[in-house]
């Protein structure tokens, strides 16, 4: 493997400016690794040889840019994030024919920044699941070891940037999504305050609930991402109209952590948590006191109801977001339909997958007549009560931190059977987008049995995203790096 491919976003970006290295050449060594290793990790769903190697040459045909931050870098998207020209596919049969002819608004900002876009990672379909196994290009397997999931949705963007593919990543987070994968494939990964990031351009999931964010190998490197992509966009009437402040400048302006207090959900810290994550997690804690951190234990007292309130909500807005899949306008479309109705129910059933057709019943279910009032009314007015918790708990704290995942990554296949147990693994980071609030998670340790990643999370309040970039970097430093994953033959 290259040397060049496990530097830094930033410090490939510092040689890039110093023409030590053309983009070409960063290029050719991204692709190289990805031809050397995704074979055996399917992390993209279509990598970018062509498209990439051609904006290489035209940018150093220009020479490097000081106003572009992302000058030369190679970035993967993930596959329901439209990027004009190139199939957007969502990981889904239904889709697979899809070619968007506009770029989402995030891909805009981070291509004006300079970026170049290697592939589309993959995903689970529609980006429903927790595990990266439901996309019809088949599973996605962690750069640490290959017979374990890395993750979900976003686990191909996780495994891209954690198997040096590529220097960062773009993932979308509706209940975990980017977290999770984060904290299971060993890289840093960020859900941004809702509306912090403009949504157009993204294929809907959960449109409530619904953020993108970035991945990348430190935490500086994902605080020069989220700057990159973040500001208003008239197109999506959720996108706030607040300035983006500098992210990866303010990393500086904090030495140590004295004065700030971190507030312990003791749900979070409670029975169900893996004993080899709680010991690599309980290390972290010790390290941010010894930086100067307070640390408060509060209570979130209905994280005991946020499993099933995510999924009503969730799944009732699956439900009327695929709606429009239905093999009239675009999309797959069913061969030799009887009827009009043949036509909806053959094109849907071959275009949607088992999880996707699970949850919009399940969401069409609780919007029925009969059981809005029982199911949806009710989900909505706990999560009201659960925001109210978050923010009760961060009167009296700085930010939050606690466990991503029960678990390390788990076995490939483990949890395909049972629903509910895989639903069960989103119970630390689904909250925080019923909340609205921004999360991000920092590799902390490894296993001492497995030897897998073990993520922190950290919660901060509403577009206070730099308080986190700030802890979660200070944390980083005074912490052992895990090191590359040592589980590919790559």
């Amino acid at each position: 493997m290259s040397e060049l491919v496990t530097l830094s976003l930033k410090d490939v970006r510092d040689k890039l400016a110093r023409k030590e290295v053309s983009a070409r050449e960063v290029v050719d060594a991204c692709m190289e690794r990805i031809e050397a290793t995704d074979t055996e990790l399917n992390a993209l769903t279509r990598p970018m040889p062509e498209e990439a190697r051609a904006r290489a040459e035209a940018l150093d045909a220009g020479g490097p840019d000081p106003d572009k931050p992302l000058w030369g870098v190679p970035i993967a998207v993930k596959d329901l994030i439209c990027v004009a020209g190139v199939p957007n596919t969502c990981g889904s049969r239904i889709l697979e024919n899809f070619v968007p002819f506009y770029d989402a608004h995030l891909v805009s900002r981070l291509v004006d920044a300079g970026a170049i876009i290697v592939g589309k990672a993959n995903l689970d379909e529609f980006a429903m699941g927790s595990s990266t196994e439901t996309s019809c290009y088949g599973v996605t397997r962690n750069p640490w070891d290959t017979n374990r999931v890395p993750g979900g949705s976003s686990g191909g963007s996780a495994a891209a940037v954690s198997a040096c593919q590529c220097y960062a990543s773009v993932g979308t987070d509706t209940g975990g999504s980017i977290r999770l994968p984060a904290s299971l494939c060993g890289c840093v990964g960020v859900k941004p305050t809702y509306g912090r990031v403009s949504r157009y351009g993204l294929v809907a999931y959960g449109s409530s609930l619904d953020q993108a964010g970035p991945f990348g190998r430190t935490v500086e490197d994902t605080a020069i991402m989220l700057e990159a992509m973040s500001g208003h966009d008239d197109k999506d009437s959720t996108s706030v109209d607040r300035p983006v402040e500098p992210y990866a400048r303010l990393l500086a302006e904090r030495g140590d952590l004295k004065g700030l207090t971190v507030g312990l959900p003791k749900e979070y810290w409670d029975e169900g948590l893996d004993p080899e994550v709680e010991s690599v997690l309980s290390r972290s804690l010790d390290t941010l006191k010894g930086l100067g951190a307070t640390l408060k234990e509060v209570s979130l007292p209905l994280t005991k109801y946020a499993v099933p309130t995510y999924y009503i909500i969730a799944m009732a807005e699956a439900s009327s977001n695929l709606a429009r899949f239905d093999g009239v306008r675009y999309g797959r479309r069913a061969e030799k339909p009887e009827d009009l109705m043949d036509l909806y129910v053959r094109s849907r059933t071959e275009g949607f997958g088992d999880e996707v057709q699970r949850r919009i019943m399940i969401g069409t279910y609780v919007l029925s007549a009969g059981y809005y009032d029982a199911y949806y009314r009710k989900a909505a007015q706990v999560r009201r009560r659960i925001r109210d918790d978050f923010l009760a708990a961060l009167d009296g704290c700085d930010v939050l931190a606690g466990a991503t995942s029960p678990t390390v990554a788990w076995q490939l296949g483990a949890l395909t059977d049972d629903p509910l147990k895989m639903y069960l693994m989103d119970i630390f980071t689904l909250s925080i987008n019923l909340a609205g609030l921004p999360g991000l998670v920092l590799p902390v340790g490894l296993g001492r049995e497995s030897g897998m990643p073990v993520g922190l999370q950290l919660i901060g309040k509403s577009f206070d995203e730099s308080t986190l970039f700030q802890t979660g970097h200070l944390l980083e430093q005074a912490l052992e790096p895990i090191g590359p994953p040592a589980g590919l033959s790559g």
